[in-house]
């Protein structure tokens, strides 16, 4: 059996499909994690998703910022963005059971046998793993209750951008989604800073990527993550970055985990102009 790792596929499906068989996958033996971000920005979102949802059990999925996004425009709590490209997940006649398969779909997964953490964007980098399941978890059992769209009305924004045990549900649950599936940088106390998506080495001198803030309490586990384009492949003993730009016209990226193994691309047509 081999466990890959994919990157953020956003809407680009024959991306998808063309990487799937240029590793081929066999359902028989293999499994993918998936970092987040099915879908927005390229052309067939849908398509990514009914592709997923036929995987079942070989494919582990994290919600990233752009799967949220849609369940909020879903719910009627946001408008859509110029720039989405979520119109035909809405419209298609399984609108309803795709949106509730999103819905089920955790922010973080994590493999205590192997010490292996699937997560959109990161862990902040003083919670211990058993703080951000926890955390993690008290987001799911939000979107998976009956009234998940009132919990999505507060969602979005960038308050409160450092942790303390004494932030309330609504601030604990807004700091969780932002720090799982948002966050790039922080200072050395761990507040985020989402001002700055650049390459590390072109941010403020005061600013530091996640992963590399001293004393970070999760260090132990390996870390697989997406959602960073320009910080691009990163793979050390601790992490693994996989955001190739593909909605970007870079690449969509799979690295085989287990056993260890090098990295294979699939070239994608640029979707967004820069």
């Amino acid at each position: 059996m081999t466990l890959y790792a994919i990157g953020d596929i956003q809407g680009c499906d024959c991306a998808f499909k063309r990487l799937i068989d240029e590793i081929s996958f066999d359902p028989k033996n293999d499994h993918l994690w998936l970092v987040g971000d099915l879908v927005n920005r390229g052309p067939d979102s849908l398509g990514v998703l009914r592709r997923v949802m036929r995987l079942k059990e070989n494919a582990t999925v994290v919600l990233g910022n752009h799967d949220l996004h849609l369940l909020a425009v879903a719910a009627g709590v946001r408008k859509a963005d110029p720039t989405d490209t979520i119109s035909a997940v809405l419209e298609a006649p399984d609108s309803d059971e795709i949106l509730d398969w999103i819905r089920q779909q955790p922010l973080l997964h994590h493999d205590p046998h192997t010490k292996r953490v699937l997560v959109h964007a990161g862990l902040p980098p003083f919670w211990s793993v058993a703080e951000a399941i926890q955390h993690a978890r008290e987001i799911n059992e939000q979107l998976q209750c009956t009234n998940w769209r009132k919990s999505l009305k507060t969602m979005y924004g960038n308050e409160p951008n450092i942790w303390s045990k004494k932030l309330n549900g609504k601030e604990r649950r807004r700091f969780t989604i932002n720090a799982l599936t948002r966050m790039r940088f922080c200072d050395k106390n761990g507040q985020l800073n989402f001002d700055h998506n650049c390459k590390p080495g072109l941010q403020p001198s005061e600013l530091l990527p996640w992963f590399d803030v001293p004393g970070r309490l999760n260090q132990d586990n390996h870390i697989v993550f997406g959602h960073w384009a320009a910080l691009g492949i990163l793979s050390r003993t601790d992490i693994t970055a996989l955001d190739s730009g593909c909605v970007w016209g870079g690449t969509l990226t799979a690295i085989p985990l287990e056993p260890r193994g090098g990295k294979v691309t699939v070239n994608c047509a640029s979707i967004i102009d820069r």
